[in-house]
């Protein structure tokens, strides 16, 4: 894909239904009694394969454009083949969770990115609850042989994930008793919570305060009923816009009907932070989560004091896993450039993120330091257009097509196919609020 640079982004856009609501919507309405109607379910490819995955496990899916009703009378039944979770790490982990309460046995795969990402975080919890979970050397394939009912545990999760949290949540409904998980390291996206809770099942959450920890309970055999939902649009996939408008001058630029849960608004917080402008409105609640509008205006600082530190790291790591990469954009155009840190988990993502962010910049001119846990660039800097490998990443490549409209020259991003995981429509929505 060869990318020109904008003088600006104008527009108004209403963007696809967020992929991880979408999986959860799913995932959690295949479990329940009766119908559930979800509209504006996400394109993704990611969300593709839950869908597929389910099917196989006896789940009636009937689509109609991106709106979906979702049955399944009889409760899930041992699949005939191999479950394919494609690129997803949501799908395989959250699958995992649900499949260790059943009474069969079935095999998850997926594509080779997935198959070199680790999963001795979830299988630990799940053999503690009585599952067996096979896999190769702490990867997948996994083959999850059920038990039901699981035992309950009280788990302190090691990492900052919401798919591992997902994880243990999911196999807790099929438990003897209370589960508890324990996030102790920063709090994670909550939608399994919420949705969760909207159909019907009752959780407890409790925080220290001292240390900020929190705790989040759910109990065995709860009676889960089908319920309508609609998506709101994803967060995540808006950041690019949201990025590409607030570095670009002249610009402005409105999307609407965003999810704008607490878990996932640090992004536009940070961006704030740093003196851009980007201000949400119309805020309201939708079958349990935040939904608002989102309005960005061009107007990069160029006044920042020369002893203001831009460094990202501690707890709110885990609320901006997605967007690191393209802070690390942003980070370019600053006075005092960025400096990530905590963020090893990006090393095990669709790509070595930290290696890709690294090499991208460097390629078009930045100054980039790489640490173990993250990377600090230099900035201002006036960015080259180059050559740029989306790694088979479909962040890299949406952030680094932001830094192409940002640079001097043409920029190619090779591998751009890979935005079909979370966002296929995402450089025809940006090429129509890009203005040259």
């Amino acid at each position: 894909m060869k990318i020109k640079p904008a003088r600006r982004i104008r527009g108004r856009v209403r963007l696809p239904g967020d992929k991880s609501i979408s999986h959860r919507a799913a995932i959690i309405a295949s479990l329940a009694t009766g119908t559930s109607r979800i509209s504006n379910f996400s394109p993704s490819e990611d969300c593709a394969a839950t869908l597929s995955c389910l099917e196989k496990l006896g789940v009636s899916i009937i689509r109609s454009g991106h709106n979906l009703q979702v049955s399944c009378e009889q409760g899930l039944s041992a699949p005939r083949e191999t479950l394919d979770c494609g690129n997803s790490g949501s799908t395989i982990r959250m699958l995992a969770g649900v499949l260790a309460g059943q009474d069969f046995s079935s095999t998850l795969t997926g594509d080779g990115s997935l198959l070199s990402r680790p999963m001795s975080r979830i299988i630990e919890p799940l053999e503690m609850m009585g599952a067996e979970v096979k896999s190769q050397d702490g990867k997948p394939p996994l083959t999850v042989s059920g038990a039901n009912p699981l035992k309950p545990i009280r788990y302190e999760l090691p990492v900052a994930s919401a798919q591992v949290k997902s994880c243990v949540l999911l196999a807790g409904l099929y438990s003897e008793g209370q589960t508890q998980v324990i996030e102790s390291l920063g709090a994670t996206r909550d939608h399994t919570e919420r949705m969760l809770e909207w159909f019907g099942v009752p959780l407890e959450r409790s925080t220290i305060e001292k240390n900020g920890s929190t705790t989040i309970s759910i109990t065995g055999s709860p009676v889960l009923a089908g319920r309508d939902i609609a998506i709101p649009g994803d967060i995540s996939s808006a950041a690019f816009l949201i990025a590409a408008a607030a570095l670009l001058p002249d610009s402005a630029l409105e999307v609407e009907d965003i999810g704008i849960n607490p878990t996932r608004t640090a992004f536009l917080s940070l961006l704030r932070s740093l003196g851009l402008a980007v201000e949400i409105n119309q805020k309201r609640d939708e079958c349990n989560e935040a939904i608002g509008h989102v309005r960005v205006k061009g107007n990069l600082p160029d006044n920042q004091r020369n002893d203001t530190s831009n460094q990202v790291r501690g707890r709110v790591i885990a609320q901006l896993i997605d967007e690191l990469p393209l802070l690390a954009v942003v980070g370019t155009q600053l006075q005092q450039g960025i400096e990530i840190r905590d963020a090893g988990e990006l090393r095990h993502k669709e790509s070595d993120r930290i290696s890709s962010t690294v090499k991208n910049l460097r390629a078009m001119g930045a100054e980039v330091e790489e640490f173990a846990d993250g990377l600090a660039v230099a900035g201002p800097t006036s960015l080259r257009g180059a050559r740029i490998d989306s790694y088979g990443d479909h962040r890299i490549a949406m952030a680094f097509a932001v830094a192409a409209l940002l640079a001097h020259g043409d920029s190619e991003v090779v591998g751009t196919d890979c935005v079909g995981v979370s966002f296929p429509e995402f450089f025809n929505v940006l090429e129509s609020v890009a203005q040259r």
